[in-house]
């Protein structure tokens, strides 16, 4: 059993017989009354993501989950192809299983699977990855000074803004949780 206190970033439990991941939590005193958690937490089976206020004291079952390598291969367009490091299985997931893990996932990329009891329920990403451009309009001399953007697309197909200096064939580093421009790699 886990109470509150032991939230954090990543944290997975069971309320009320569904399994829930912790996305961001703030632990809160109000002036009147006992301290509480308010919490932003993700259904790991359908992804939803709600905002909820949790009482001191409260407690919840802790649910391991296992993590597996996995190699991304190739895409059909609505299905992705793994491979098990391990087994070397293979296993097709939909696009609307992986989410927005889809606009980060390179041909032969390794990334780690989420099971819960043999049961696949997404992809834990990197923080951010390496992507290359592919598209993006030339920056005009003498912008270099100045904090603009221009739109710039990536090799996965994803359009983002990036600063004036990036050219076409650049690498850059793309924060996978948020989406944004990192850093030329």
């Amino acid at each position: 059993m886990i109470g509150i206190s032991d939230f954090k970033n990543g944290t997975i439990f069971e309320n009320e017989g569904t399994v829930y991941q912790v996305v961001w939590f703030q632990h809160h005193k109000p002036g009147k009354g006992g301290a509480v958690m308010r919490t932003k937490i993700r259904n790991v089976r359908t992804g939803a993501i709600t905002e909820q206020t949790f009482k001191s004291g409260e407690k919840f079952k802790e649910v391991d989950m296992s993590r597996r390598k996995k190699q991304y291969l190739y895409s059909d367009g609505e299905k992705y192809t793994f491979m098990d490091q391990e087994t070397f299985d293979q296993i097709e997931v939909t696009k609307e299983k992986l989410g927005d893990a889809v606009n980060y996932l390179k041909e032969n990329m390794e990334v780690e699977s989420l099971y819960l009891e043999d049961e696949f329920l997404g992809l834990d990403m990197p923080a951010s990855v390496l992507l290359k451009v592919t598209y993006t309009v030339p920056g005009i001399k003498g912008d270099s000074v100045s904090n603009t953007t221009k739109p710039a697309t990536v090799e996965t197909g994803i359009e983002l803004l990036v600063p004036l200096f990036i050219k076409e064939g650049d690498t850059i580093k793309v924060d996978t949780r948020t989406g944004d421009y990192v850093e030329r790699a």
